[in-house]
């Protein structure tokens, strides 16, 4: 309960005094639960008095009804009240619903000036600068910011005469809360002295939208102290609905059109313009011709076939529509949709009981539907495009009072039109979708590459109806026998995202082979997406998102380094074992920017399986995504034959006939383990002297694996290396030998984070010219960063001097 001095839409720290108005609340039982001081003031009664108890108490006999159940939203009336001591006293009220959509629960607020007084005098200074410097609907408020003068207009717009609303504050005055916001705003003005414009809408004495647009100026006096605040009104309601159909335009340039989809495309007109400009639309399309051939451009006749693409109501669950989404329906030449498709322009029917009755008695369900929700307009659009019919729009309106104007007309054709172009672009496209696709494969890898560390198997399958997206996979050699494992999916569809996957794909490959840690990689990718979301363009369109899962396993410790960024955690199929998810850190997905991403180490026996996959295998209209997790568990664990048939029993288990609704890309990887005995190690002491040993004992592990071919290629790579590193590096250091069937690589490792670079030596330089002495004798050469330090390495093709 608020104490006597206190009010609901005061504003914090206010420095007025509160009492010059009799305040009350009256709740929708009639109940008093608020009493402040100024009604203590008037009528003599405490609080602790009154507070609880009905308010027709406080009603003289025979004073007529308090609030009576015609009141609206705003009441006045002057009533005969009893006072403490047992006088009646005649008192003019005002009263606001503080919440009129709660309907007769909203609590009143209910008010009475107690320093109204007599109408100032010419020759009082307020009143003088106030005729002096009112424009037009004008009203002038004190120091105290209560009202003092209202010239004849602002009391024809606020519809209460001067003398009652006189010593009132503008929120008791109008009630809503718009005043509170004007009222904040003459506070800065009566404070700061400066001049201040509100744009606010509904401020008049009619429930229509009408927007104004108030100026509010300062009021001085001889010294130039601001004494009072002079706020004139004027009525912009046609600049603003003008500025609102530009808005629904704009809009529609917008989201019109955001895929090559023909329904999605009719759901996104029927969604900009509800309820910005009708309360129900339907958006009918003729189908489109067999065999990809060139949409209907002669002249339509009635009856007219039409399929039902896509509708929107402000109501929940679309209760007006009698034609389900998909279905064909037949209109006779009585109907809106034939007769503006017959006459190919806009139809407008007022009071479709009457102008539409012949429709609507040869189809009594809409009109039981018409009279049911009171629908009193209809406008029907013909969608037309390149001269060709593509449908029709029906815009309708039972909630909203005010009927379709030329200028809703003008708008609907204006926004239709745009649909209509995005419509036929859509067809024209369906006829283009497998070049689409083409170019999405494109981006792709065409193979997956053979490593020493995974044998690898992949699908992609694009969209069935929303065109190519950014789903994309890869598997990317990486040195050290190791090999990154990458999932990633851009989110929404059409060219752009398959460009922006493309740009993605190939910074995964340039961070890949910089040797980055898959929680690094994912920093520097989120950057990327980060700017390509900034180039894109203005507005939420032109945010770029994605998400990604990156992986590195190297098959010498079999150890599998695994970061995410939003993206679906893989499975893990161990040996003998049932498959599992891999508790991954989830990460946020990449585009948010300046938020951390973790990593998780596994170690996995070989032969265990890997699947990554985009979201678009698990989430489907008829399936829970934890169901088909689920079933993508018990096919993975079914797989004993390759990789390639467990990716097709996969796609089967999951994806219904008739294509998946998201792009799907799937990637299984089977590790395999390097044996100890293609590894050799070595530390190597800092002293230079003992080169040549460790070039001896380098060339002797090859003549045990039966390289020798290769041995001396190695033996210089090596001495080059390691000299290197007892130079310029940092102890401890370390020689690593790997081969494979067909690839020796030599590793050397130490403490220091200095990278190594190439330089072109003089002709007298003693040094300066290893690395490229390693450059030319081997098939690739680079180095990456450790916890503990770098390692530079190295790759020689056997077979090959």
């Amino acid at each position: 309960m608020r104490s006597h001095n206190e009010s609901s839409d005061d504003s914090p720290g206010y420095p007025f005094d509160e009492t010059a108005t009799a305040r009350a609340v009256i709740d929708g039982d009639g109940i008093l639960v608020e009493w402040n001081e100024g009604a203590r003031r008037l009528l003599g009664h405490a609080p602790a008095e009154v507070v609880g108890l009905p308010a027709a108490n406080l009603l003289a006999p025979d004073a007529g009804a308090l609030l009576p159940p015609s009141a609206d939203h705003r009441w006045n009336e002057t009533l005969a009240l009893r006072h403490r001591d047992g006088r009646t006293l005649n008192v003019w009220l005002l009263a606001h619903r503080r919440s009129p959509e709660l309907g007769d629960r909203s609590d009143w607020l209910v008010v009475t000036p107690l320093e109204n007084g007599e109408p100032r005098t010419e020759a009082d200074s307020l009143s003088a600068m106030f005729l002096e410097q009112s424009p037009c609907a004008t009203a002038l408020f004190d120091e105290r910011l209560r009202l003092r003068r209202v010239n004849a207009v602002m009391a024809e717009s606020i519809g209460l005469p001067e003398e009652r609303i006189r010593g009132l504050r503008i929120p008791e005055i109008g009630g809503r809360p718009q005043n509170d916001e004007l009222e904040a705003s003459m506070l800065q003005v009566l404070l700061t002295g400066q001049r201040q414009d509100v744009q606010t809408l509904g401020t008049g004495n009619t429930d229509g939208a009408l927007a104004w647009l108030a100026r509010m100026a300062p009021l001085t006096d001889a010294e130039g102290r601001v004494v009072g605040v002079c706020l004139s009104a004027h009525d912009f309601t046609d600049q603003y609905l003008a500025r609102e159909r530009l808005q629904i335009v704009n809009e529609a340039s917008i989201r019109i059109g955001s895929t090559l989809d023909v329904t999605r495309t009719a759901q996104e007109l029927a969604d900009v313009c509800v309820p910005a400009l009708a309360d129900f639309v339907s958006i009918d399309l003729v189908d489109p011709p067999e065999h990809g051939g060139e949409p209907y451009t002669g002249p339509i006749s009635a009856p007219v076939s039409l399929r039902r693409a896509a509708h929107r109501s402000v109501n929940p669950g679309n209760p007006e529509a009698v034609v389900k989404l998909g279905q064909i329906d037949v209109y006779p030449a009585s109907s809106p949709q034939a007769d503006s498709l017959v006459a190919g322009r806009p139809i407008v029917a007022s009071d479709p009981m009457r102008t539409l009755a012949d429709w609507l008695a040869w189809d009594p369900a809409r009109g039981e539907r018409v009279r049911e929700l009171g629908i009193h307009t209809t406008m029907s659009v013909p969608i037309q495009a390149r001269g060709a019919t593509l449908g029709v729009a029906v815009f309708t309106r039972f909630r909203r009072p005010d009927p379709f104007t030329a200028d809703d007309v003008l708008l609907a054709e204006e926004v239709t039109a745009r649909a209509a172009v995005c419509i036929d672009n859509a067809r024209r496209f369906s006829r283009e979708r497998e070049t689409a696709i083409a170019l999405q494969r494109s981006l792709l890898p065409r193979t997956l590459p053979r490593t020493a560390a995974v044998e690898a198997a992949s699908r992609y399958l694009p969209a069935a109806r929303a065109g190519v997206g950014g789903d994309w996979f890869d598997v990317i050699p990486l040195s050290g026998m190791r090999v990154a494992m990458v999932v990633g999916d851009v989110v929404g569809h059409g060219v752009q995202a398959s460009a922006t996957m493309g740009r993605l794909r190939t910074a995964v490959r340039t961070l890949a082979d910089i040797d980055l840690a898959p929680d690094e990689l994912l920093t520097h990718l989120d950057d990327l997406v980060v700017r390509l979301s900034s180039e894109a363009g203005e507005g939420t369109t032109g945010e770029v998102g994605a998400t990604c899962l990156y992986a590195v396993y190297d098959p010498v410790t079999r150890v599998c380094t695994l970061a995410r960024a939003g993206h679906p955690p893989p499975l893990m199929l161990r040996p003998n074992g049932s498959p599992e998810e891999v508790d991954v850190p989830p990460g946020p997905p990449l585009g948010l920017g300046g938020l951390p991403f973790e990593s998780v180490e596994l170690r996995l026996p070989e032969g265990t399986v890997l699947a990554l996959y985009t979201d678009g295998l698990i989430e489907s209209r008829d399936r829970d995504p934890d169901e088909s997790r689920a079933v993508l568990c018990r096919a993975l664990g079914r797989s004993a034959g390759s990789l390639d048939e467990t990716c097709h029993d996969i796609l089967q288990s999951l994806l219904p006939s008739t294509g998946a609704s998201d792009d799907v890309a799937l990637l299984l990887a089977r590790t395999k383990g390097l044996p100890t005995s293609q590894v050799a190690t070595w530390d190597i002491p800092a002293d230079p002297a003992l080169v040549a040993p460790i070039r001896k004992q380098a060339v002797q592990q090859l003549e045990t694996w039966d390289l020798s071919e290769a041995g001396f290629t190695t033996e210089l790579v090596v001495s080059e290396l390691v000299t290197n590193a007892i130079r310029y590096g940092e102890r401890p250091i370390r020689l690593r030998l790997i081969h494979d069937a067909t690839t020796l690589i030599v590793e050397v490792s130490d403490s220091s984070h200095t990278a190594p670079h190439l330089r072109r030596a003089k002709i007298f330089d003693e040094g300066g010219r290893g690395l490229l002495l390693v450059a030319q004798l081997t098939e690739r050469w680079g180095s990456r960063h450790t916890t503990e330090g770098k390692t530079i390495w190295a790759e020689l093709t056997l077979g090959e001097e």
